[in-house]
């Protein structure tokens, strides 16, 4: 398909959208990237190629409109399956490897519970972070290299989006997510070691910048 027109709208620090764009990366799909500005006003056309949630991101595959990031995800697995499969053939594994990935889901309400709250409530938040990384880490990754195994996948895709927030909840709360998940840890490490996640992922420090910005702005610091 080299003369598919392929577009996503994206913004730029959000692990949902790092998620398409670590997709993207792994089947070496080209694409026009257009960032929206969601802390001002979505744009027309986001608004008309997701008019139910109004969200990113959004993959425009030939003038159709892909929404949520787990769609679109497989999507892309789909259309362009001759290179680097996301998701196990076998039926059981590939049910696994949803539930697993829509478990990662958690960790974006308990990561805002720690950088849009005042300091006070931090201890919580942090808990509430810890605990599903460390389930993760136990019953899914285990002793493996990746979550599916020897080859990164599906599950990997839709947590490595979260590991470019890990600098902004430790540095924030003061705490290290390596000290209390080290194979997590240790797999964000092996993950970054591959051109499509290190190219792909947001600036762990320049996402920090913009989330000490908001919480200056909102009286939290």
């Amino acid at each position: 398909m080299e003369n598919d027109e392929v577009i996503l709208l994206d913004f730029w620090p959000s692990m949902f959208g790092m998620r398409v764009r670590v997709a993207l990366a792994e089947k070496a799909i080209e694409y026009e990237y257009k960032e929206e500005d969601l802390f001002s006003s979505k744009s027309p056309l986001l608004l008309k190629m997701n008019p139910i949630h109004k969200k990113i991101p959004v993959l425009i595959h030939n003038g159709k409109p892909v929404c949520e990031s787990f769609v679109v995800v497989e999507y892309i697995d789909e259309v362009w399956k001759d290179k680097a499969p996301l998701l196990p053939s076998d039926p059981y594994e590939r049910s696994q490897a949803r539930f697993w990935a829509s478990y990662t889901d958690k960790l974006y309400d308990f990561g805002r519970r720690i950088w849009t709250v005042k300091r006070e409530e931090f201890a919580e938040g942090k808990k509430d972070l810890i605990d599903p990384l460390k389930l993760l880490e136990e019953a899914a990754l285990g002793d493996k290299p990746y979550f599916g195994g020897e080859s990164f996948g599906f599950v990997d895709i839709a947590l490595i989006g979260f590991y470019s927030w890990f600098y902004t909840y430790e540095t924030i709360c003061n705490f290290s997510i390596e000290a209390e998940c080290p194979k997590i840890a240790a797999w964000g490490k092996r993950c970054m070691k591959r051109e499509s996640v290190s190219k792909s992922l947001a600036d762990s420090h320049k996402i920090y910048e913009v989330v000490i910005e908001f919480r200056k702005k909102s009286g939290l610091e």
